[in-house]
């Protein structure tokens, strides 16, 4: 079957070349909201926990979990605000994570892998608590760039000024529902077509699948289950503030580097620069792949986690 053929099974769902369901999926409180897990491999084999990024859900490891699992027991997690857990009536950094270190102190101590915002909340929590963290590794969650992100045709990340970004925030509110990228599309392909316009190096036949579990629908049509709001809680744009926060990690990190260039990517020398605060860091670059590394190269981003991680065991 080609890796671009999207198949159903007999109750509609789709299936895609590599995805595996969660085997397990339960719940736990963390500030009073509910947050969803999932779990795929042996519950008794030791734990590693996917933290994903902003804009996106638990289920978009389908492809990575099933191979990491194949020697842990991992757990991929919605943060507030996106995929099955709840939403919040306010976003801030601090509380988000909060919630990544009681879903590890939930599970016990554990290696713990984030993607994009996902590397920064897991770079905080294993600052916060390491004791909770064995080892650590960011797919392409390094910060982002020092001017910020900006996508043609989508609201720009810019960093700024806190008051300027405080400002920013409250407008960026009063028009979030208006917003393309959050917008209920009439029906899963036109949702999965608008997501793969700002992601174009993933496929279209992907984005369905991830459309399929990361969507609702809801009056109008079909939308995203991320709350507009949660972008408010973003998290500390500063690059000096993630400089802060790399330097102050205690265990061995692993850096999984895009070898393409993508918008999303932070890019040289940037990451070399930043990377430079990590006291016991690795580096492995993975060819034919921007930012969204481990949806585009599963297996090779498999295989350098996995030989990370087993010097630990």
């Amino acid at each position: 079957m080609s890796q671009e053929t999207l198949t159903t099974t007999s109750n509609g769902e789709p299936s895609y070349p590599g995805a595996v369901a969660p085997e397990r999926q339960r719940a736990i409180e963390s500030c009073g909201l509910r947050l969803q897990l999932y779990e795929w491999g042996d519950s008794k084999a030791p734990p590693l926990v996917l933290t994903h990024g902003f804009y996106d859900h638990a289920r978009a490891f389908d492809r990575l979990a099933p191979l990491l699992a194949e020697q842990y027991r991992v757990i991929a997690w919605d943060a507030r605000g996106h995929g099955d857990s709840d939403w919040a009536d306010a976003y801030t950094w601090p509380v988000d994570v909060i919630d990544q270190v009681n879903v590890l102190r939930d599970i016990g101590p554990a290696h713990l892998v984030g993607h994009s915002r996902g590397g920064g909340l897991a770079s905080d929590a294993a600052g916060l608590c390491p004791e909770a963290v064995r080892r650590l590794v960011l797919i392409d969650g390094f910060g982002p760039p020092p001017r910020g992100v900006v996508v043609e045709g989508s609201r720009p990340f810019p960093n700024r000024a806190p008051g300027e970004a405080l400002a920013g925030i409250f407008d960026w509110r009063r028009t979030a529902s208006r917003m393309s990228g959050f917008r209920p599309r009439s029906n899963l392909e036109e949702l999965a077509a608008s997501r793969q316009a700002q992601n174009p190096r993933l496929s279209i036949e992907w984005m369905r699948y991830f459309a399929f579990h990361g969507a609702r629908q809801v009056e109008g049509g079909w939308a995203w289950k991320v709350d507009p709001l949660a972008g408010a809680g973003f998290g500390p744009f500063s690059p000096d503030w993630v400089d802060h926060t790399l330097q102050r990690l205690e265990m061995p990190v692993l850096a999984v580097e895009p070898g393409e260039h993508d918008v999303w990517a932070l890019p040289e020398p940037h990451r070399t620069e930043r990377l430079a605060n990590v006291r016991r860091l690795e580096r492995v670059v993975i060819a034919d792949a921007g930012h969204f590394i481990a949806i585009e190269q599963p297996e090779a981003t498999a295989r350098a986690i996995l030989s990370f991680l087993g010097e630990a065991e």
